[in-house]
């Protein structure tokens, strides 16, 4: 026989605490910011832990990808821009791991869940970087989509995060001009190196794609993210932005995306494109990309490894302190 179950009752909420989400409401509908000291509920507080620390798992973990290629950058001028570039992706890292810890979440927290497979980060950096064509279609393609997504959150509802934003993309713009040149420089250089940066933009066309996440209807977070100004603009209408800007460009140094379905469509203004391989998009945020064992192994390793660092720096602050708390107590003596 079938049990029959019922949806639990909803929360009633007291009368302090209704005037409380009433004001906290009207305050993100009039678009203004909320600070960490403000009150907030604990849902939209949950759901921006799990989006900034999400967001600065995946600049962390996107330095890998790329720092492998530092010392095999073809030119003097490459290596010091690549590293350039990876020393910006650590301090965006940074940037969000602080916007996090304001909500009352440590860094070592979010490291644990990082590290133990509890926490995502974006399924792009899952993938191999396999030619040096690929660093430059992760700055033009990648770094293009991280903009896409990132402009909009320099007015999120939460105020770290937005400030952490705006220097946050003018560097990822900064990535974006100098991998579209790399591929540029490869486009118009023999017919191998044509071919090459063919062959990373066949690669990396559909993985860039799914990095806006699943389509609308099937993204369980995005309505209230977006009702609370967390998010302000949906995956398919970002996914449709990032498709109109990047063919131009592409068609420019002569590439062609990888899609028989594109065309042109004067009605919507705007390009009819492909559907990507949403299984293959979920067996990736699952772990099962094709470099994501790695990709955390390496993280747990520099984790373990950089321990005595840790250590020497808490032992340092602890002396420090002490030190001026003996200092203090000599003066009032």
């Amino acid at each position: 026989m079938q049990r029959m179950t019922t949806a639990p009752a909803p929360i009633e909420l007291s009368a302090e605490d209704r005037a409380r989400v009433d004001a906290f409401e009207a305050r993100v509908a009039d678009d203004q910011f909320i600070e960490p000291k403000d009150w907030m509920p604990d849902a939209y507080r949950k759901t921006l832990v799990r989006q900034i620390s999400q967001h600065a798992h995946s600049e962390y973990v996107g330095m890998l990808p790329e720092g492998n290629w530092i010392t095999r950058a073809p030119t003097l001028r490459r290596k010091d821009i690549l590293l350039a570039k990876v020393q910006d992706e650590a301090g965006h890292a940074l940037y969000l791991y602080c916007a996090a810890e304001t909500l009352g979440t440590s860094r070592d927290q979010m490291t644990e869940a990082l590290l133990s497979g509890k926490a995502k980060y974006s399924t792009i950096f899952n993938y191999p970087t396999l030619t040096w064509a690929d660093i430059g279609t992760i700055g033009w393609l990648v770094d293009g989509a991280a903009i896409m997504n990132q402009v909009p959150l320099q007015r999120a509802s939460f105020g770290p995060y937005a400030r952490a934003m705006v220097r946050v993309c003018k560097e990822e713009s900064f990535h974006q001009r100098q991998g579209y040149e790399s591929i540029m420089a490869l486009a118009q250089g023999t017919a191998e190196q044509k071919a090459m940066a063919q062959d990373a933009l066949d690669r990396w066309w559909w993985p860039v794609l799914m990095m806006f996440g699943p389509p609308d209807d099937k993204s369980p977070n995005s309505e209230q993210s977006m009702r609370w100004r967390i998010k302000r603009e949906s995956n398919d209408t970002l996914r449709q932005k990032f498709v109109d800007a990047t063919i131009p460009q592409a068609e420019a140094i002569g590439l062609h995306v990888p899609d028989p379905a594109l065309r042109w469509n004067e009605a919507k203004n705007g390009y009819d494109f492909g559907t990507p391989d949403w299984e293959e998009f979920y067996a990736v945020v699952r772990g099962e990309g094709p470099t994501a064992t790695e990709r955390i192994s390496e993280r747990r390793a520099a984790w373990e490894d950089g321990a005595w660092v840790r250590d020497a720096a808490m032992a340092h602050a602890e002396k420090h302190a002490a030190l001026t708390n003996t200092a203090s107590t000599a003066k009032v003596a």
